[in-house]
């Protein structure tokens, strides 16, 4: 049983996913203040308002309603998607599209049946 375990421990794809949880943990500050310094004041001179939350509120019936609530998650969540695209994603994506210049991919490797006919070919090319 523990051998199971440590063999499921020492996987390459659960070491991978600790690692980025905890680089994860550690961004999110990075982003956090993106969004707070930059973001989301610019949606206070956009809208005349800091936070969202108190826009759209009604009651029904002694229920309160906040569609501003809905509205701030929702654009805090776009934002931190554009900013981790933009500032993180974008760049590394080019970076690693210029280190793979110059270098051809390699071809498929051959089906069994392309190997058959590849050797019939060599073969009745070494009859004539």
């Amino acid at each position: 049983m523990l051998k199971g375990f440590k063999e499921f421990i020492m996987r390459g794809n659960v070491v991978d996913l600790a690692v980025a949880v905890v680089i994860g943990a550690a961004f999110t500050k990075i982003v956090t203040a993106l969004v707070d310094g930059l973001i989301n004041p610019l949606i206070a001179a956009i809208f005349g308002k800091a936070d969202l939350t108190g826009v759209g509120n009604f009651t029904v019936n002694d229920a309160k309603f906040s569609l501003g609530l809905v509205l701030d998650a929702a654009l805090s969540f776009l934002f931190v998607a554009a900013a981790v695209y933009f500032f993180i994603v974008l760049p590394l994506n080019k970076l690693a599209e210029r280190r793979k210049r110059g270098q051809e991919p390699e071809p498929d490797p051959l089906t069994t049946d392309q190997e058959l006919l590849t050797e019939i070919r060599d073969l009745l090319r070494a009859r004539r």
